[in-house]
């Protein structure tokens, strides 16, 4: 699932400089890592929804899930189980 949600990050949020190799698990998705914002954040969510039919319902959620790809891919194994 870690290779797909890279895939779907660098395609739905245009990262054209980024290969999925250089998107680390444990990265953090903002701030130092990816460099995203709060418009990726928003992007994510629906993302997210679309593609694992998993819904982020406020930002507490989205706060623990977005830190890295390993906590995203974490939280929507959650939800599918």
């Amino acid at each position: 699932m870690h290779t797909k949600l890279k895939e779907l990050l660098i395609e739905e949020l245009n990262l054209v400089d980024v290969t999925i190799d250089e998107i680390e698990d444990d990265a953090p998705l903002f701030g130092e890592g990816l460099g995203l914002d709060s418009l990726d954040a928003v992007e994510i969510v629906v993302l997210v929804q679309k593609n694992f039919n998993v819904e982020i319902k406020n930002m507490e959620e989205g706060k623990a899930a977005f830190q890295s790809v390993n906590s995203l891919v974490e939280f929507i194994q959650e939800r599918q189980a």
